[in-house]
């Protein structure tokens, strides 16, 4: 029987930003009876109203946080004096559906992307000219995700994967939900020891 471990993110969450070395190592070491699902939770709704200085004072103090507790992960600070930001997150989590709609080999370039552009560029993934130019530079059809990005479709999409992971228990990002028979098991994880989840597949 196949089981499949649901990977519950948000491509503008620092904290997967600093789990994906051990997300990517946990893949590597995945027994044969288990896929791996990427499924996105979605932290924050559409919204053009700029960020409040708290949120944003906030925000840099958590990937300072993130550094410290998770050696070797990088952000680039001067996003914040930068771009002009904006607690939106749909846009992003769209973006990786309307790659994937061109071909899956899509989604984990898209989100790598994102990831890229936000942390170690200081581009704004909030904003959809970045999200078109990444399109654009992966090779993506540039018409068809340019519509696709805000399409009806992928609006219902992101609801039912956000859904989805709810109903499966998920309160917070990253998540990794293993399902096996119908039923769900929210998993222990470690941001540095890839171990710690393979362990409970066993």
């Amino acid at each position: 029987m196949i089981r499949t471990l649901h990977y519950v993110h948000d491509p503008m969450c620092s904290w997967c930003w600093a789990f994906r070395p051990t997300w990517d190592r946990i893949v590597q070491g995945l027994p044969g009876d288990v896929r791996p699902h990427p499924l996105l939770g979605g932290l924050a709704p559409d919204s053009d109203v700029p960020m409040p200085m708290d949120l944003q004072t906030y925000l840099q103090k958590t990937w300072k946080t993130v550094e410290q507790r998770v050696p070797g992960t990088r952000f680039n600070f001067a996003f914040w004096e930068d771009c002009h930001p904006r607690r939106s997150t749909y846009p992003a989590c769209r973006a990786v559906i309307a790659a994937r709609n061109q071909g899956t080999e899509f989604e984990e370039p898209m989100i790598l992307g994102i990831q890229h552009a936000y942390y170690l560029h200081a581009r704004n993934p909030s904003d959809d000219d970045t999200l078109v130019a990444l399109a654009d530079g992966m090779g993506l059809d540039r018409e068809r995700f340019s519509n696709e990005l805000h399409s009806r479709e992928t609006r219902n999409a992101l609801m039912e994967e956000i859904a989805l992971g709810q109903r499966m228990g998920v309160q917070g990002f990253p998540s990794l939900v293993l399902e096996s028979g119908g039923a769900c098991q929210v998993l222990r994880y470690d941001y540095l020891d890839p171990r710690v989840v393979l362990d409970q597949l066993t």
